[in-house]
């Protein structure tokens, strides 16, 4: 009832003939994508924040009146 399943060594050999098909971005190409995803993180994150103040703002005003 066992799956069977490949050695060790022909499984890695697959693996890396799998890896040698891959397009690999360039470096350059990289850096502009990371640089990308770092500015959406900070944009959100700065939204995020600005929202989080004004709830936060808006909760002590309606607390106030208790």
């Amino acid at each position: 009832m066992d799956k069977k399943s490949l050695p060790v060594p022909a499984f890695t050999k697959e693996i890396m003939e799998e890896l040698k098909k891959v397009t690999w971005p360039s470096r350059k190409n990289t850096i502009r994508l990371t640089i990308i995803v770092i500015g959406i993180s900070l944009i959100i994150g700065i939204y995020i924040g600005i929202i989080d103040i004004l709830l936060t703002k808006g909760l002590e005003a309606l607390t106030k009146f208790r």
